[in-house]
């Protein structure tokens, strides 16, 4: 294998590759990294292959893996140290990662899974199993974003913290509220909980359902929603800064109030005579809001616009 980082690709790739989900897979040794990619590939799977856990790192800051198969063993980087840096990785966070090694001592494994992995398989690999145990990871993990996707087409900003804190994943509309959270409650980078909420959260663990369910500030209300899967504190986050939405669109863009206004409205599905109308502005004044609108939000397009502006304010 000549390329540290490669993509191994069939001839029998179907027509629209955008459906096969991709597999990183990261092991130091050449023979057992081409055996397993290969063996990915005849899956209908996308093998992305790296040699080592820098070379990892980079290529998922490139491409999203839907699932990281990781040796443990490796020079530098270890394996378990590597899958710690994918799972702060904003485009590698969500994919299951599973271990390839040849260390299978219960304490190895526990470390394993510690680290973030959600499985642990120990070679000589055995790859009628290994692409089993893929498969069932896959499902579970489209399954999941699927459900994440789901809430936050509903309105619904959801988060889960791991019961050290540590946030596990957001919806999207989530992780724009988490992004705004005071340093007392979120941790620099926004990956943990601190403070007030790490405290809020550690009482979750000792307290039934009914009680010590909410926990309010100015901006929000996080309410506890139960437990997840791996035991994860589940959080439905609600803006209660009470703003008009067309505040929170001029705070969350950059905007003017008159933008502002103008992007509400396309929120609202109305049109740019509609828009004119309610404002009392002319067809070419809105258009003219618009086009600024677009280059502050980074869009292109009224359908992105209005997205992200009805995330913004929440699915209201």
């Amino acid at each position: 294998m000549s390329s540290m980082n490669m993509v191994l690709r069939q001839n029998s790739m179907p027509a629209d590759e955008t459906l096969r989900s991709i597999a990183l897979v990261v092991d130091d040794d050449p023979a057992s990294l081409l055996m397993v990619a290969e063996a990915v590939e005849q899956a209908g799977i996308t093998a992305m292959a790296a040699r080592d856990g820098e070379s990892a790192l980079r290529l998922a800051g490139r491409v999203v893996p839907d699932v990281i198969l990781l040796d443990a063993m490796m020079p530098g980087l270890d394996g378990f140290q590597t899958c710690r840096l994918l799972k702060a990785h904003p485009t590698a966070a969500m994919a299951p990662v599973i271990f390839m090694t040849g260390l299978g001592a219960p304490e190895h494994i526990l470390e394993g899974l510690r680290a973030g992995g959600v499985d642990y398989v120990t070679k000589p690999l055995n790859l009628d199993e290994l692409m089993a145990r893929i498969s069932i990871h896959l499902m579970n993990a489209q399954k999941l974003t699927s459900a994440r996707q789901a809430l936050d087409a509903n309105g619904r900003a959801v988060a889960a913290f791991s019961v050290t804190g540590e946030l596990a994943w957001a919806s999207p509309r989530a992780s724009d509220l988490l992004a705004e959270m005071p340093d007392k409650w979120m941790a620099p980078g926004g990956m943990s909980a601190a403070g007030e909420l790490f405290a809020w959260l550690a009482s979750l663990r000792r307290l039934p359902l009914s009680q010590a369910q909410k926990l309010v500030s100015a901006q929000v209300e996080l309410t506890y929603l139960g437990r997840g899967s791996g035991q994860d504190l589940l959080i439905a986050i609600q803006d209660c800064s009470g703003a008009p939405r067309e505040e929170v669109l001029s705070a969350r863009f950059g905007l003017t109030d008159r933008e502002a206004e103008v992007l509400f409205w396309l929120a609202q599905g109305k049109s740019n005579a509609d828009i004119g109308s309610i404002l009392g502005l002319s067809g070419r004044t809105v258009s003219k809001h618009l086009e600024q609108v677009f280059e502050k939000m980074g869009v292109d397009n009224r359908t992105s616009a209005a997205v992200l502006a009805d995330r913004a304010m929440g699915g209201q």
